[in-house]
């Protein structure tokens, strides 16, 4: 069944964090860091799928990974210094690859390279049942020239309300175009009123056990919540779907009696 997750998080320096050393953990790839000569390597047993997107006048260079991040920690001086922004995104299992990969494609190029920024895409595949891509964003504006002032209007609270909505129309739209008919919904559980149980964490033993075969106390409660879940979940979905062909039927009955 299509899942919805759309989650957004700001890389900071005030957090320790290294734009270099992010995107050569979600890419694959080995990138050195021009500030510190360190190269961050973080080898993945499946390869990520990876592009960078970005607006027609940018610079040349903004298309090496290596140049565009390590230019990034040169441009941002503060200690607090907002890096990037990251989408992490769940694309529909129900998809092929070439389809899920022309969905996020698509997706960036609208609502975010068209808005003015550089888009450093990964496309996951570790786990068969989670494909999800990571789009690490850049937070100033690109001149032909090289990076200008930050855009502060792409942080605000509405622009992230805009994102998560517009993700799910255009999964909701390319499941239709496939005759598939599952659909997404970017409101909460809390919102659809739906009494979902939450899982919990495993713990570094716990995971470890449950990568090599072995079931876990702790793996077994959370296989437990999550068929649970995904009862209440199937049966939203066949109350939903029945009140959707209900008011279609409702409306045919009309469009007859006029």
């Amino acid at each position: 069944m299509a899942i919805y997750h759309f989650s957004v998080q700001i890389l900071s320096r005030a957090k320790g964090q290294s734009s270099v050393a992010a995107a050569s953990y979600r890419s694959g790839e080995a990138l050195t860091e021009t500030l510190t000569g360190e190269t961050k390597f973080y080898p993945r047993e499946v390869k990520p799928e990876t592009m960078i997107l970005t607006p027609a006048h940018a610079p040349k260079w903004v298309k090496n990974r290596q140049h565009l991040w390590n230019e990034v920690e040169q441009i941002e001086k503060r200690k607090d210094a907002q890096l990037a922004r990251e989408f992490n995104v769940a694309l529909p299992i129900e998809l092929d690859e070439s389809d899920q990969r022309k969905l996020i494609e698509r997706f960036v190029e609208n609502e975010c390279v068209k808005r003015g920024m550089i888009a450093d895409m990964a496309i996951h595949r570790d786990a068969i049942h989670n494909p999800h891509a990571h789009i690490m964003l850049t937070t100033r504006t690109i001149t032909k020239d090289g990076f200008g002032k930050k855009n502060r209007e792409w942080n605000h609270r509405s622009m992230l309300q805009h994102w998560r909505k517009t993700w799910t129309d255009y999964v909701n739209e390319a499941l239709k175009q496939k005759g598939i008919q599952d659909r997404i919904t970017h409101q909460s559980y809390q919102d659809r009123a739906l009494e979902i149980l939450p899982t919990i964490h495993l713990g570094y033993i716990a995971h470890q056990l449950e990568q090599k075969g072995f079931r876990t106390d702790r793996g077994d409660i959370n296989r437990e919540r999550q068929a649970y879940n995904q009862t209440v979940l199937e049966l939203a979905a066949y109350q939903e779907e029945k009140s959707f062909l209900i008011e279609e039927a409702q409306k045919e009955g009309k469009g007859e009696n006029n």
